[in-house]
């Protein structure tokens, strides 16, 4: 049995396929998810599992260079904007309007849907490396 702290089947294989300058999501159960894109469903009820809950277990597997993040956050949740930055102190952070967030879900590897119901709580994640 896997060590390590993603052990959903799915999330990990995407995550050990990934390259340097890939890009994963993760969002709230709300966000449209274009077809074509590969969904992980890990929503089970109303903020089951939260968002924060799933990016702190990504970030314990995946190394990131670049977060995206929907410009709306930053009046419409700045709550959620505080705690990614708290967990991600050091990384550059891309601001675009949430609408061209959700078009460049079709430029992910897989899109991870969170039980999350607070608004705007959606991320592009850009791999770094770890050399």
């Amino acid at each position: 049995m896997k060590k390590t702290t993603v052990i959903n089947s799915e999330l990990s294989t995407v995550i050990a396929g990934m390259g340097h300058m890939d890009w994963l999501s993760i969002g709230d159960a709300g966000m449209p998810v274009p077809a074509g894109t590969k969904k992980i469903d890990l929503a089970l009820t109303k903020q089951l599992p939260s968002f924060m809950d799933v990016l702190k277990n990504v970030l314990a597997e995946m190394e990131v260079q670049h977060i995206y993040l929907a410009d709306e956050i930053k009046d419409q949740n700045p709550e959620q904007l505080a705690a990614i930055k708290e967990v991600l102190p050091d990384v550059d952070i891309t601001f675009v309007p949430h609408s061209q967030l959700k078009k460049d879900l079709s430029k992910t590897h897989a899109f991870v849907r969170t039980g999350e119901m607070t608004p705007y709580s959606n991320i592009i994640l850009e791999s770094g490396v770890t050399f």
